[in-house]
């Protein structure tokens, strides 16, 4: 297998990168400055990646500047045309598929698979898109008023602020930037400093393909260290809405500045997912779902299963299968052959692992098998851990980004529900039963409290087709399809006469000569 540094420079050549790359574009590439500028190193071995530059808070207005300029004309497109405008993007991305995938892989560790499935997911949110340009509906209301239409339209809002998490680095732009365009927005990005190489990367090829097909330059990208561009972000009233993804303590101050001044936000903050295992459950299927929901990037997913509740019937026997399923499982090298579980993000990933796994025996929780770190000088590894918990560890109701899964048992469906929505987050959920009657259950107002429910499937993995996002500290915000784009407009009612007078609604009289 070729080294990292091998992978490296023949994918920078192919999308032409380098070790000291601008991470500021709005139109134009900002040249690079070494003064200013995160370093890059890959979560696998520690392989040097290269280099990014910052943006200054005057480069972030001169950015905020253009994509205003440039929404003038841009939502005065039709929204076909501009729709068609996404697709030529997607086709462009689908081409570059393959070296864009590596680079998320090479910089957030994600497993091959992953890494070319993140690409995918932005090829498809392109492509909904590219149908939605002909579906910004209104509605159509009968009027009291004789000689009177009444009806309501979406406008688009103007320049949208994206702030992207590194987990998933470029696909939940897209969820945002496709679907703010196609109805008419320009969208502003400032992307996780852990994944600043894919943004530019991102950008790069996107850059190349408006090029090509004289598609005006509706995004724009502001690299930038910790809070400081998103404050700038935060406290303008020329982007009325900001969409976050992040920690639910980040999420709630940014939404306290710009509720101060009345803008919108989509807030996608913490997951503290469960899946409950009932005893007429495919054992099968809820062993690969929770090992997926649990494993799958390393459990660095805000979607990762955290909790699994088992019925007592059927305890002893999951435990097992589920201990021996992560005692085989691959980790190391997400590039190599056979690998499911990849490095954890950074160093700082790995205390939290630690942290959190001391916690867990200290109120009272057994490990079943993990709590090791596997290697921490060249490359930041974990073993995945399962950790028999009970109700009242107040661990179990934090979110950690790394593979733990605590594990509960449960006699009566009520009771698993009752520990199932027993934390502060409500991002996805899952149960796995061939019983009719437990899934209504789940599905009622009565079971998950969650924003997304899945019935016999991970609570990772979701679909672009629907609406993404959760509930309680998750922060309510919804993304990508279904009709999440209406987050990304203003509602218009209309109202028309078209008579020789004006009568009032309510029947109020208002006579003047």
């Amino acid at each position: 297998m070729k080294s990292l540094k091998e992978i490296r420079d023949e994918t920078f050549e192919k999308l032409g990168l380098s070790e000291n790359n601008s991470g500021v574009f709005y139109g134009k590439w900002i040249d690079y400055r070494q003064e200013n500028s995160i370093e890059v190193k890959s979560p696998i071995d520690g392989t040097y990646l290269g280099r990014v530059s910052v943006g200054t808070p005057d480069e972030y207005k001169k950015a905020v500047r253009m994509m205003e300029r440039e929404f003038i004309e841009w939502s005065e497109t039709p929204a076909p045309k501009r729709s068609l405008a996404i697709k030529d993007i997607s086709d462009g991305i689908r081409e570059k598929k393959e070296l864009l995938g590596k680079i998320v892989s090479l910089e957030v560790g994600k497993v091959t698979t992953e890494g070319q499935g993140e690409i995918q997911e932005m090829i498809d949110v392109g492509y909904f898109a590219t149908g939605l340009g002909r579906q910004i509906y209104g509605l159509t209301m009968a009027s009291e008023r004789p000689y009177h239409r009444l009806y309501e339209q979406y406008v688009p809002l103007g320049v949208i602020g994206v702030i992207s998490a590194f987990n998933f680095p470029s696909a939940v732009w897209s969820w945002n930037a496709f679907i703010a365009a196609t109805v008419g927005d320009t969208v502003l990005w400032k992307p996780s400093s852990k994944a600043a190489l894919t943004s530019v990367a991102v950008m790069r090829v996107i850059q190349d393909i408006m090029e090509k097909n004289s598609i005006p330059p509706i995004f724009a990208l502001v690299n930038g260290r910790g809070g400081e561009i998103g404050e700038l972000m935060a406290e303008d009233r020329s982007l009325p809405l900001i969409s976050f993804t992040g920690s639910v303590k980040t999420g709630k101050h940014l939404a306290e500045k710009v509720a101060s001044r009345l803008g919108k936000t989509i807030l996608e903050l913490g997951g503290n997912n469960c899946a409950i295992v009932s005893e007429k459950a495919d054992m099968k299927i809820a062993l690969k779902g929770v090992a997926f929901g649990a494993l799958a990037t390393a459990g660095q997913r805000c979607t990762s299963t955290r909790r699994v509740v088992v019925n007592e019937k059927i305890y002893d026997e999951f435990r097992e299968k589920l201990k021996e399923i992560y005692e085989k499982a691959k980790t190391g090298n997400p590039l190599e052959d056979g690998v499911i579980v990849g490095p954890m993000i950074d160093e700082g990933a790995v205390k939290d692992y630690e942290k959190a796994i001391s916690k867990a025996i200290e109120q009272g929780g057994k490990v079943i098998t993990g709590n090791k770190v596997l290697e921490r000088n060249r490359g930041y590894y974990v073993a995945p851990t399962i950790i028999e918990a009970r109700e009242g560890m107040e661990i179990t109701k934090e979110e950690t980004f790394a593979p733990i899964l605590y594990m509960f048992k449960y006699s009566t469906m009520e009771e698993a529900m009752r520990i199932h929505n027993n934390v502060p987050q409500g991002l996805s959920s899952a149960i796995f039963t061939t019983d009719l009657r437990e899934e209504e259950y789940f599905l009622s107002a009565r079971g998950s409290d969650c924003g997304i429910a899945n019935v016999n499937t991970s609570t990772a993995g979701a679909e672009i087709g629907g609406a993404f996002g959760g509930e309680k500290d998750t922060g309510g915000g919804r993304e990508s399809g279904s009709d999440a784009w209406k987050a990304y407009m203003r509602r218009q009612t209309v109202t028309k006469n078209y008579g020789k007078d004006i009568p009032l609604a309510q029947g109020v009289q208002f006579n003047v000569e």
